[in-house]
């Protein structure tokens, strides 16, 4: 199964870019989900992470918040 990640993200969000571009570098596909923008985003967004803070990324059926690189790596099992 090809791995690929959905990301809840805002136009000026810095750390969503960052978590964009790392999962880029890692030829992980990414979806992203604005949700400033598109309410059942926003409705996803805080149903997965309990909050509407960003970026929430989720990746492999969990859920992340933040943009945490080592757990990022551990989901993939290239930590």
């Amino acid at each position: 199964m090809a791995v690929h990640a959905t990301l809840f993200t805002t136009p000026t969000c810095g750390y969503c870019r960052q978590a964009e571009e790392y999962l880029k570098r890692l030829d992980i596909p990414v979806k992203k989900r604005d949700i400033s923008r598109d309410p059942r985003a926003l409705e996803e967004c805080q149903r997965r992470s309990g909050g509407s803070a960003v970026p929430v990324i989720v990746l492999k059926g969990k859920t992340i918040v933040g943009f945490d690189k080592a757990r990022i790596d551990r989901i993939l099992g290239i930590g």
